[in-house]
């Protein structure tokens, strides 16, 4: 069974917050073992210590919740606090989740101890020695590494979210550390009348307008498997590794399931607005260069003929009053178009290029 890409997405946000708590904890777990050295119990509470149980327990408990965090923080709290600023969002969530892990800690230490002990749960020697540990210091040690560690694993969900999670993984594995070439599909999506817009709601508005806008199109770019690239003023540039943009017809699913949930959205943005966004897009394939650049901002980009190539497309959506245009490269490489109706037409002049590219459009 395929796991749908809004699927995948959740998934790679998530685990990084159980591979952070399992980190943290075995390197806790290791200066807590040179702090003690031979001792079999905690000075500080009398409660007995092994290393491997507390090892073992180590990783079980910070992977359980580390991935718990994780999914709470991606399928809802993200979501509860989109609109605060960065350092808002990371003090307001650690403060919420460090509430909820020394609950969580209170019961696991309870568990631990029985098990040390063995001893009912429930037995008053066993809810004394918890009791002892949550008052002494080593215990304020322990909040203090959970609250790092929280901290960390949050900044690096928002720097995931603000980058893009596919742009910080390539920075992260240097896939792009040296240029290299690759096949790549781009499709250019461009807001129809965006200056008449603006000049009628006014320019604060507009970029309210464009905040919204660019977060409706986002679910459909997950769902077609799509990367954003970049946002140029209202338009929009969206990117596939050649093969998925070609798997499922991705590169041309994309832009419908962008139609219809500006369709969706369409009573929203009349009632705040008093427009109804809509768009056209042209969508190219080819050989780019692509690599790490810059020094006081490092970004990735991709340079090539095919993105100049694209943006020419794009940009002829109006004069042969179509929505989306594709080219004769990207549909031979489609193989068959499924659902979509494609009609010719014809060999077209690009500004700027002396040949002439053949030009389709696309519909449902």
């Amino acid at each position: 069974m395929r796991l749908s890409p809004n699927t995948r997405r959740n998934l790679k946000r998530i685990l990084p917050f159980g591979c952070f708590w399992l980190v943290f904890g075995l390197v806790y777990a290791m200066l807590e073992k040179g702090l003690l050295g031979d001792l079999r119990y905690y000075p500080s509470t009398g409660n007995p210590y092994n290393f491997w149980n507390s090892i073992v327990l180590f990783i079980m408990i910070l992977l359980v919740t580390g991935l718990m965090v994780g999914t709470f923080e991606v399928l809802y709290l993200s979501k509860l606090f989109i609109k605060k600023n960065l350092v808002q969002k990371i003090v307001f969530k650690a403060l919420i989740y460090l509430v909820i892990i020394i609950a969580f800690l209170f019961f696991s230490g309870a568990i631990t101890n029985a098990y040390e002990m063995q001893r009912s749960i429930f037995d008053p020697l066993i809810l004394d020695s918890t009791v002892k540990f949550f008052s002494s210091f080593a215990f304020l040690s322990i909040v203090f590494y959970m609250a790092v560690t929280i901290l960390i694993s949050l900044f690096y969900s928002e720097v995931s979210d603000n980058l893009g999670q596919e742009v910080l993984m390539k920075f992260l594995t240097g896939k792009y550390h040296r240029p290299i070439q690759e096949q790549r599909i781009f499709m250019f999506l461009d807001m129809n009348f965006s200056t008449t817009i603006a000049e009628k709601i006014g320019h604060i508005r507009y970029f309210e307008l464009l905040r919204e806008y660019y977060a409706d199109l986002s679910g459909p770019v997950i769902l077609a498997s799509g990367e954003i690239y970049q946002y140029v003023g209202d338009e929009m540039i969206v990117t596939w590794e050649l093969k998925n943009g070609l798997l499922d017809k991705n590169c041309l699913k994309c832009f419908f399931l962008m139609k219809e949930a500006m369709e969706k959205q369409s009573a929203k943005f009349n009632e705040e607005f008093g427009v109804i966004p809509t768009f056209k897009a042209g969508i190219h394939c080819g050989t780019v260069t692509s690599g790490e650049i810059g020094e006081i901002k490092k970004n990735i980009i991709y340079t090539g003929d095919v993105l100049n190539t694209t943006s020419r497309i794009q940009g002829l959506c109006n004069s042969l009053a179509v929505d989306l245009l594709i080219s004769d490269d990207l549909l031979v490489k489609l193989e068959n178009t499924g659902p979509y109706n494609i009609t010719s037409k014809g060999k077209q002049q690009l500004r700027g290029r002396d040949e002439e590219v053949v030009l389709y459009a696309v519909t449902e």
